[in-house]
């Protein structure tokens, strides 16, 4: 069969290398792709937002399957298109894709079914958003309503934060349309862990659990960014907390969605804070994460392409989902200057050196005159595994070091927080 990904990123790499691996594939596209994607699948400059350009370069070329990489052509109802075309395609429609695209929807779907979350509350003016900091207090977190990259969340330590965060957001209007509405919800505390699940709408099956890095340098500090490392199996996620994921969020979230008509199927992503009080909501994402893909994913044992087209013809139920008793860790090697403004075009050397010891996943690169260069704020994910933690970020930080371009940046303490619970 032929499978076209959608996507350009890191995410994107790790699912075109392990759906390539599957015996029923011949042909694997991108879309638009990147240099890593180039050396084991066709790239085609289609952007992710061109719906209609997409739709038709699949029906044309007689694709058997479109995989979805990024929130933003979900919202835009890629997979509704697809589906009345015909094609199958891996991904929920625009109405359930929502669940990402409106925290403000999420919220209320939460609080509609009672689903473990931080309390909020919702503001479309920036005077009443900054009265109420005024009188709750900080810490808060300011989220923009709508898609902004991973971005569009501010953790408020003080009050002059919070408020500035609103300014940007509602005034300066630095995510565009996604600040025309946004939440101030408690700041929760604790360990984050990111649970990915496939769901075929009624269904839901786990993968095995990770832990994001967020923030740009080393100990948390610094600027949100789309994520600068992940590890896998993330060991503050016990096998309690796991039940408890799934009979108070995972289940409940599908259920609810399925009857508010919106049936979800796909790849559900819930960002969870580890609290005192147990598991707790952070964010839903309704796609595969990136970084967590890329360590999630090396440690897949059974065939994603069958899983997929389980979720699709909605017999998930049918499938034996296996895992590799290895722990991953993904590290983000970034561009100087990221999450802020950031040069492109650095060539990039060390890579085949690196490929020996661990995965190393694409993520913003370009080929210029026969050579690798950077062309994004995240670059690359080096990605490796070990029969322990220590040992697979032993590893992905070997790999690491025979990689260099200008400037490049990245954190020296991805897994560090797990070696706290070993």
């Amino acid at each position: 069969m032929k499978v076209l990904v959608v996507g350009g990123g890191g995410r994107e790499h790790a699912l075109v290398w392990k759906i390539s691996q599957s015996p029923k594939v011949t042909k694997v596209y991108c879309a638009p792709g990147n240099a890593g994607m180039a050396q084991i699948a066709e790239c085609v400059a289609i952007s992710v937002e061109d719906i209609d350009g997409l739709l038709t370069f699949a029906q044309q070329e007689g694709i058997d399957m479109t995989v979805v990489g990024p929130e933003a052509p979900l919202t835009m109802g890629l997979a509704d298109k697809f589906r009345v075309a015909g094609l199958k395609v891996f991904g929920p429609s625009r109405q359930a894709a929502e669940l990402e695209g409106s925290k403000v929807m999420a919220k209320e779907l939460m609080s509609k079914y009672n689903i473990p979350t931080a309390k909020y509350a919702k503001f479309t003016d920036a005077g009443s958003a900054i009265e109420y900091i005024k009188e709750t207090g900080a810490p808060c977190v300011v989220k923009a309503d709508g898609l902004a990259a991973g971005k569009g969340v501010v953790v408020a330590r003080d009050e002059e934060t919070a408020i500035n965060a609103v300014r940007m957001m509602m005034e300066d209007k630095a995510f565009g349309q996604a600040g025309d509405m946004i939440i101030i919800e408690e700041c929760l505390e604790g360990e984050e862990v990111s649970i990915l699940a496939f769901t075929d709408g009624k269904t839901v099956v786990p993968m095995v659990s990770s832990q994001d890095h967020k923030r740009v340098f080393d100990n948390d500090e610094g600027p949100n960014t789309g994520g600068m490392g992940a590890y896998s199996p993330a060991p503050v996620y016990t096998d309690e907390l796991h039940r408890q994921v799934m009979e108070k969020i995972l289940k409940p979230t599908v259920q609810g969605m399925a009857q508010e008509g919106r049936l979800y199927e796909g790849v559900l992503y819930a960002g969870l804070m580890i609290t005192k009080d147990g598991p707790k909501v952070l964010e839903f994402n309704v796609r595969f994460g990136d970084p967590e893909t890329q360590a999630v994913l090396t440690r897949l044992d059974s065939d994603l392409v069958e899983i997929m087209e389980a979720v699709i013809d909605k017999r998930l139920h049918e499938v034996n989902i296996r895992w590799k008793p290895e722990a991953a860790v993904c590290v983000v090697l970034a561009a100087g200057g990221y999450p802020g403004s950031y040069k492109k075009g650095d060539p990039i050397t060390g890579l085949d050196d690196a490929a020996r010891e661990a995965i190393v996943f694409h993520a913003g690169t370009g080929l210029q005159d026969g050579r690798i260069v950077t062309s994004g704020g995240r670059v690359l994910g080096v990605t490796a595994l070990g029969p322990s933690i220590p040992a697979a970020i032993e590893n992905a930080y070997k790999a690491v070091g025979k990689i260099h371009f200008d400037n490049m940046h990245y954190r020296k303490d991805i897994g560090q927080k797990a070696l706290r619970h070993l």
